[in-house]
């Protein structure tokens, strides 16, 4: 099974005074990416978040969202009541020295700088804060893998329709390709007949014989045709196998499935160079739509 590299899981845990919420929200990228936003007094746990990311997911831009809850304010920030102090000491002593009225609001002082910083967990409130949000990442990982399911496996559906449509437009060009050589050995014969018409001369049938396998060597799709089919037999089976046994993150099946897209491409557009038949050329156009559809949709596969 494939992954989708779109999804979005989110979960809420708590602890005692403290909640935190984890809102993770991927999207398709070539390399695996991550954008974190946290709060400061956690901001020592990135590495650890990170790390956990990409256990789970190893392609595509990951957005990590985490708010916290906590009843107490002080495992937040901290006041320097010591610059407050000196702030409100200062305005007072300005105050002094005019006619006018003053009011101090410490509501506002608090944004002066130095007044209010991020308070520094000691090491047991650390470790209960790393257990409460690696908790809540694994549970939201856990909702995004069950959506990037979902979506890969409506993805594999159709990716596998483009795949049969594929062969059985090859089909058609297996049959017709010996038809064409039949129809032009005939056309050749009918055209040496119409020159020497009239004339006592007779076509040499080895002559003719050597043009008609000059053509079917230049126009031979078998290898092309043969080729393309092992690509589609290998897409599907990617398709089908794109989790690695016995590893809980999926593995990177896109880049998998792009490779043969491409090289599906190359195939059809050497047939299309090579066959000389209106049909068959028309049958390749279909198949080149068809894999057009699969490069796009490949791209948002992990």
């Amino acid at each position: 099974m494939i992954y989708s590299m779109t999804g979005y899981g989110s979960a809420e845990t708590a602890s005692g005074q403290m909640a935190c919420v984890v809102e993770i929200k991927t999207v398709n990228n070539r390399y695996f990416k991550t954008r974190l936003k946290v709060p400061e007094l956690v901001a020592f746990l990135e590495d650890d978040i990170e790390n956990l990311l990409r256990q789970e997911i190893s392609r595509g831009m990951v957005n990590y969202v985490l708010y916290l809850k906590d009843e107490t304010a002080e495992t937040f920030f901290n006041i320097n009541e010591k610059n407050l102090k000196s702030y409100m000491e200062k305005l007072a002593r300005i105050a002094s020295t005019t006619s006018m009225n003053w009011t101090i609001d410490i509501g506002n002082l608090l944004n002066l700088p130095e007044v209010v910083a991020p308070a520094v967990a000691d090491k047991q409130t650390a470790e209960n804060i790393k257990q409460l949000i690696l908790g809540a990442t694994r549970k939201a990982l856990e909702a995004l893998r069950q959506m990037r399911r979902a979506e890969g496996a409506a993805l594999a559906d159709e990716l596998q329709k483009h795949c049969d449509q594929i062969k059985s437009k090859l089909e058609m060009i297996k049959r017709r390709a010996p038809v064409v050589l039949n129809e032009y050995a005939d056309k050749l014969r009918k055209k040496a007949d119409e020159l020497l018409a009239g004339s006592n001369l007779n076509v040499d049938k080895q002559v003719l014989a050597m043009e008609v396998a000059v053509f079917a060597e230049r126009s031979d799709i078998s290898e092309e045709v043969a080729r393309l089919e092992s690509h589609i037999s290998q897409f599907t089976s990617c398709l089908q196998e794109g989790c690695s046994p016995g590893k809980a993150a999926p593995s990177q099946a896109g880049r998998r499935l792009d490779f043969l897209s491409q090289e599906m491409l190359r195939e059809a557009n050497t047939i299309a160079s090579k066959a000389g038949d209106a049909e068959i050329i028309h049958g390749v156009v279909d198949i080149k739509c068809l894999i057009d559809r699969i490069k796009e949709q490949v791209q948002n596969v992990e």
